[in-house]
């Protein structure tokens, strides 16, 4: 997904931002010959909002991406981004989107300031706005000290929040995120966190695509469960927890043969039991009461965790496997 996008006319950067639905999607498909990427999605995000797809790869989250930044057109279904459809105008639609790919595509050759302003003019912004920009911004992501430094000396976080800071160049009022912690150690991922965490204070609309469970916890407001290019749930990850599972977890680990057979002697404790490969998780309100129920019946796991609900396990009581298969 490549941003090169001239400002249309009666557009600037740093123009108000947007009130109301920035963008409606619905029934939207994408194909590939006989493959359905996406199958017949349909979501709304209103403006300042943060909002997740969910799901694993595959699921067809990139693709709805793709599709939004009017880089891949749709099949059928509608698709409107700020009152505009983004096959008929894709220029207009990119000029208020900001985009961070799955992998940073940035000019290895440049140094780190000059990659911002070469990327502000595809959009056709004059030097003098985009020489002060540019130092916002290499503040903004904690880079300042790097301005001058090659690309290729940075490390996968600075490179991550490079990324991110390029794509607010035109200060868009929407920004598509795709995976955007990937591959990140977890000290680089929650200054991550805080930088997207600092735009929607500042109102900008977030859209992001995540395999990672705590990332959608962390940064959405809302989000929809994507598998198999179809929307399986949508709602707060509060709500969501709520209403597809426990308040807490038991994983219990007895090995990998032993796993297999345990659901019997587990029978009745909590209020759903999941047998993974790995481990065993039990579904109840009080972790601990269910865990003391365990030993009582004489079990004795290898391994045993009482945890809170996630979004992996939203996930699970979905499609009955993993978020990450």
């Amino acid at each position: 997904m490549h941003n090169e996008a001239i400002l249309p006319a009666g557009t600037r950067a740093g123009s108000p931002p947007p009130r109301g639905t920035v963008i409606a999607a619905e029934n939207l498909t994408k194909r590939y010959g006989d493959v359905v990427a996406v199958d017949g999605i349909s979501f709304t995000v209103p403006a300042g909002e943060s909002f997740g797809l969910l799901g694993p790869n595959g699921a067809g989250k990139s693709t709805t991406m793709k599709m939004i930044g009017g880089v891949t057109g749709r099949t059928s279904g509608s698709l409107n981004i700020m009152g505009l459809d983004p096959d008929s105008s894709g220029p207009e639609v990119r000029a208020h989107l900001g985009v961070v790919p799955q992998q940073d595509n940035l000019d290895e050759e440049l140094r780190v300031r000059d990659n911002l302003i070469v990327y502000g003019r595809y959009f056709g912004l004059p030097m003098s706005y985009l020489r002060p920009k540019a130092d916002e911004l290499l503040e903004f992501a904690q880079l300042t000290d790097k301005a001058k430094s090659k690309v290729d000396a940075l490390s996968g976080g600075m490179k991550r929040r490079l990324t991110i800071a390029r794509s607010l160049i035109n200060e868009p009022h929407i920004l598509l995120l795709d995976e955007p912690t990937t591959g990140l150690d977890p000290q680089a991922r929650h200054v991550l966190w805080d930088r997207l965490f600092r735009l929607k204070e500042q109102g900008v609309t977030l859209i992001l695509t995540t395999h990672y469970m705590d990332e959608a916890e962390q940064l959405c407001d809302r989000l929809i469960v994507v598998d198999k290019g179809r929307i399986m749930a949508e709602g707060s990850p509060a709500r969501l927890i709520r209403e597809h599972s426990t308040r807490e977890v038991v994983e219990l680990r007895f090995g990998s043969e032993r796993n297999a057979t345990i659901g019997a002697e587990l029978d009745g404790i909590g209020e759903r039991l999941e047998v993974l490969p790995d481990r065993v998780l039990i579904y109840a309100d009080d972790g601990e009461g269910a865990l003391e129920q365990v030993a009582s019946r004489g079990l004795r796991p290898l391994t045993s965790l009482v945890r809170r609900s996630s979004l992996e396990d939203v996930f699970l009581r979905l499609t009955g496997r993993s978020l990450v298969d």
